[in-house]
């Protein structure tokens, strides 16, 4: 833009050198110059001549604050409520719609033959689907503390309402103790066994999940009742395996069911009756549901629907398809029968065809999602045809994103899903070309309409279905710049096309002064079209674009637009000026107006570009990626550091446009070349201060202006460089991520491979594929990439293996201890292939970071429980010995050893600042003091002191006693642990803090502690500290443990702590 201006100013200045504006001067040209011959004017007509002009002038340069005038006032009327133009698409986009013959269109003779069927049918009959799916918090019926669970349910008989009122106090239950049962011959008698149905039993549990679905036929609709049992499974055992059982018991109230269970099995296995079998399974509720609520509440499946019409259409087709051509009649109806603003229709259908399609959708077990996937693909296939509100179609998309679930979606269904969201795609973005045309700014609906739209296609990118089953449509906002610069361009070619003349006349005609000022009259009024089109990209349309899909609309349009009348404009004055070249031609008054209105239209496009962003790079044009890494280096000389970060951002953006369709090798090819290009540029900055003589010009700054002027030329060049290496190195990891984000999904697959790998498969053929796929990956970098590079990208990829083994084994903890052997394993290879015998990355730098977090966890989740408590301990010692102050106040003890006697004397003395607890602003402190870990002190009991009430400073001096042999206090782990706790009457006692002094400080030979004069040894002082136990890995590893009853009492105790601090 900036080149025609100069262009115009060179035409204003020839045009001032013309004869036709020295003509107030001299005297009028004579007859034979037709394009300026005229009468001699008045003085009168030369006055009002003048005010025309000034009046003209005037109003070009106002033109400006007009147009801003103008736009406002437009979008004032877009305000008002004008309908939306109709929006016309590509047929290309239209897909085919299903013929209505093959679903209801029938002749009259087969529908009466099929009504007079139906009629003659039994009456309609009723069944109910039941979902049993989870009980919480159920009585404990066993000896181990759970119960095994399971569900009998079934359809009572409906009875009247007077039996019912006679009745209404008598319970009900699948089973009844023998003694009841004995007024009844048979429990038939009371619900036949076809009508009861059982869930599995979920062994040792008070929280079950069933998940189980079933399905009862209904005879009375208003009377009938839903009745559930919830029993516990206990199986016929003898005494001696529930003598067995003991070390499962827990507590005074599993010590009464065990004996409760021991005399159970003894009367099962002395009485050979059946009825024994009545009284082995306990019952812990039940409810009764009438079927009427239900049906106030839900819908009840009528049957003859499933199994009334047996058609070819249902033979041949699923029950997806059979449900989507349903909908895709009754969407075509309803919408036909809107009457006002249909283009606004919400997707609402009759309650008849609501009726059918739920009794379709649950008699066929359609799952939630099916019925999302399937109502989205017939709404947004019937909008392609007939448009509804955007509203409707962003709704079932945000359905489909709520009820996703990747394993049901597979197959036909995956496809047809894929195909909608392409064709929906593609029908928007067609739109979007001719936006102008459909979504004016004259019409608030239709901008409300638009604004829709684009939030819709934002929503749909970040779908995580959208995602799965369209993955090489990863970048959307490509799509729609190229939309929206291809609308711009045919909305442009459209409206010059009234202006331009016919090339056929141009070249049989002459040009002439009087047409070309009517073409750059026609030009002008293109431009301020433009100018306003502008206008409008920048106050409406920019704004919901960026907020929908973050896409800069403006500079986009902006951009596009101006190179099209920079052609044109440029072609335009060569014409003018090649036509005032010539001797017989002069510039005229009105010419010059024309002239100066078409640069004062251009002074207006170019103030647009102060709202451009700071940042706008265009697209590279296609060219070999080796060639253009040394052109590049050719033309750094000035401002290198923008142009090589500019380089190198438009060959990573290349990259990224021309990464769908292709190979995983040729796209890797691509990747390393670009990947090179990068480094070769960066390599050669780095030489610049060497090629240029940057000392020199230190130097002369120096003799010119001092230390100064040396020390600002020295940090503007460096820094400048400094900031153009980071940048590089910058986008060399951007594309680095493109390269292993290719590589993310078969990595995943290969880690997942070896996690679900038996353990009958030995660890070389576990980790065998994924070996495989590093190796041929290694083939291509190694030949395509440069030294530098290969070292930068195997590191990206050890990393990134590290997070993902990481993660597998966060998944699964918990689990045996093969499994995290092969992983081990697992490592140990991928170190060695990263290393490759000292020639790759080196063994420091991969054992660093995440490597040193994986190998603790590898390590810990190897270990039994009893090992992972040590180490629990041994960290709290750990941790005890770097307090020096906290905030949780300190305890004073003193600790000695009679080793004859094997007694450790412990004497709790005082303690000090501690948190105040209560609401009186202090606490009643009291100290438990104990052995840990339990295990290794099986037989020894915690003790603690008296309460100290309503004090912060407590004064306890109370001595304790503890056994403690040799072998027991020579582990490092062993240790006292001091407990303070706030002492509550009316709930739970408060955790206060607590400490920790291992037995090796006072209990080990030679240690002052444990010498005859221990007791007069100087007491010493513990700082108490409150951290969360579920913080720390160990924990998670044994509470993942459900089966390690030592792992679950150790997390117990550990979690009652943490609830107390919690509940403060």
């Amino acid at each position: 833009m900036t080149t025609l201006l100069d262009l115009k100013s060179s035409v204003l200045r020839q045009v001032q050198r013309s004869q036709s504006l020295r003509s107030r001067r001299e005297p009028a040209p004579t007859a034979s110059s037709p394009l300026t011959h005229c009468p001699d004017p008045l003085p009168r007509r030369i006055s009002e001549e003048s005010v025309e002009f000034f009046e003209r002038v005037n109003a070009i340069l106002q033109k400006q604050e007009n147009m801003l005038r103008a736009a406002q006032a437009e979008c004032q009327r877009g305000a008002c409520t004008v309908p939306p133009p109709q929006e016309h698409v590509d047929q290309s986009f239209v897909h085919d719609r299903i013929s209505r013959t093959e679903v209801f269109d029938m002749g009259e003779e087969e529908h009466d033959i099929i009504l007079q069927k139906v009629q003659e049918s039994k009456r309609a009959s009723f069944s109910l689907r039941v979902s049993v799916m989870k009980a919480k918090n159920l009585m404990a019926k066993d000896a181990n503390g759970y119960s095994d669970p399971y569900c009998m349910l079934g359809i009572l008989v409906g009875q009247s309402p007077r039996e019912m009122e006679e009745k209404k106090e008598r319970k009900f239950s699948f089973r009844k103790r023998k003694e009841k049962l004995e007024k009844r011959s048979s429990t038939k008698e009371v619900l036949p066994a076809k009508c009861i149905q059982v869930t599995e039993v979920k062994p040792e549990t008070l929280n079950p999940v069933w998940d189980e679905h079933f399905v009862f036929e209904i005879d009375d609709v208003h009377n009938d009742l839903l009745h559930l049992d919830i029993w516990d499974h206990d199986d016929d055992v003898s005494v001696a395996e529930a003598c067995k059982k003991l070390n499962e018991v827990s507590g005074l109230r599993g010590m009464g069911r065990y004996f409760k269970q021991i005399a159970k099995s003894v009367r099962a296995n002395g009485s050979a009756s059946s009825g024994s079998e009545e009284n082995a399974d306990d019952f812990l509720g039940c409810i009764n549901i009438p079927l009427n609520v239900i049906c106030e509440e839900f819908q009840l499946l009528i049957l003859p629907f499933f199994f009334q019409r047996d058609t070819a259409l249902s033979k041949k087709d699923s029950n997806v398809t059979i449900h989507k051509k349903l909908l895709s009649q009754i969407v075509e109806y309803e919408h036909a029968h809107v009457k006002r603003e249909p283009y606004n229709w919400n997707g609402q259908v009759c309650p008849p065809a609501w009726t059918v399609l739920t009794h379709h959708a649950v008699q066929t077990d359609l799952s939630p999602l099916q019925q999302a996937i399937v109502r989205w693909q017939c709404y947004s296939s019937h909008h392609r045809t007939q448009r509804v509100c955007y509203s409707l179609l962003l709704r079932l998309l945000r359905t489909i994103d709520a009820e996703w679930d990747p394993v049901t979606v597979r197959g036909d269904l995956e496809r047809q899903l894929s195909d909608s969201f392409r064709l929906y795609t593609e029908h928007c973005l067609c739109l979007m070309k001719n936006m102008r045309q459909i979504f004016p700014c004259t019409s608030a609906a239709a901008i409300t309409r638009y604004e829709l739209m684009l939030r819709g296609i934002g929503y749909m990118q970040n779908m995580r279905a959208f995602k799965t089953v369209c993955p090489l449509r990863n970048e959307l906002h490509l799509d729609i710049t190229t939309a929206v610069k291809k609308g711009s361009a045919e909305w442009y070619e459209s409206l010059i096309a009234r202006y331009k003349p016919e090339e056929g006349d141009i070249v049989h005609h002459p040009l002439t002064m009087q047409t070309l000022e009517e073409q750059l009259k026609k030009l002008v009024h293109v431009i301020d079209a433009v100018c306003a089109d502008v206008q409008r990209a920048r106050n409406i349309y920019n704004q919901l674009f960026y907020s929908a899909v973050k896409v800069d609309f403006f500079s986009i349009s902006y951009r596009q637009l101006e190179k099209q009348v920079a052609d044109d404009v440029n072609v335009a004055m060569e014409r003018v000026c090649g036509t005032l070249e010539q001797e017989s031609s002069r510039l005229t008054q009105t010419m010059g107006e024309t002239i100066f209105e078409l640069f004062m239209s251009l002074k207006i496009l170019k103030g647009f570009r102060e709202f451009l962003p700071l940042k706008f790079l265009e697209p590279v044009p296609q060219a070999k990626h080796s060639s253009s890494a040394v052109e590049v280096t050719a033309c750094l000389s000035q401002n290198f550091c923008s142009e090589a970060v500019c380089y190198s951002e438009m060959i990573t953006r290349k990259i990224e446009r021309n990464q769908l369709g292709r190979d995983h090798k040729g796209f890797t090819v691509q990747l390393c070349v670009a990947l090179n290009n990068t480094e070769h540029v960066r390599v050669f900055l780095g030489h610049l201060p060497r090629d240029l003589d940057w000392q020199g010009v230190e130097r002369a700054m120096e003799e010119s202006c001092g230390v100064e002027g040396k020390e600002q030329v020295y940090k503007a060049l460096n820094g400048q460089l400094f900031n153009m290496d980071l940048d590089l190195q910058r986008e060399a990891k951007r594309l680095i991520t493109l390269l292993t984000d290719k590589m993310l999904p078969e990595l995943r697959r290969y880690i997942q491979h070896i996690s679900l790998s038996p353990d009958s498969i030995n660890n070389d053929d576990a980790v065998s594929p994924l070996m495989k796929y590093l190796q041929d990956t290694m083939a291509i970098l190694t030949e395509n990439l440069v030294k530098e590079n290969l070292t930068r990208v195997l590191q990206s990829m050890w990393e990134l293996l590290l997070r993902m083994i990481l993660d597998a084994v966060a998944e699964n903890r918990g689990v045996q201890v093969e499994f995290y052997n092969r992983f081990q394993y697992t490592v140990e290879t991928l170190l060695q292939f990263f290393h490759v015998k000292g020639e790759g990355l080196s063994l420091e730098d991969m054992k660093s970071g995440d490597y040193k977090v994986l190998d603790e966890e590898l390590r810990l989740n190897k270990c039994s429980s009893f090992e992972l408590i040590e180490q629990y301990y041994l960290e709290k010692i750990s941790q005890q010995k770097t307090l020096k102050h906290t905030r949780y106040g300190r305890i004073s003890v003193k600790c000695y050893y009679d080793a004859p006697e094997q007694r450790l004397t412990v004497e709790i003395l005082h303690a000090a600042d501690i948190i105040a607890l209560d609401a009186n602003g202090l606490s009643d402190p009291f100290v438990i003091v104990e052995l840990c870990p339990h295990h290794l002190f099986p037989m020894a009991k915690s003790q603690r002191t008296q309460v100290k009430l309503k004090t912060l400073h407590p004064v306890f001096d109370e001595l304790f006693y503890f056994h403690v042999s040799p072998e027991q206090y020579r582990h490092r782990f062993a240790c006292l642990t001091f407990t303070v706790m706030d002492y509550d009457w009316l709930s739970t006692n408060d955790f206060a803090g607590e400490a920790v002094a291992p037995l090796s400080d006072f209990c080990w030979p030679g240690r002052p502690n444990a010498t005859p004069a221990g007791k007069s040894v100087q007491p010493f002082i513990l700082h108490l500290s409150r951290s969360k136990p579920s913080e720390k890995p160990i924990m998670r590893m044994l509470d993942a443990r459900i089966g390690d009853r030592e792992a679950q009492e150790f997390v117990r105790r550990l979690k009652e702590i943490e609830k107390s601090m919690e509940e403060e």
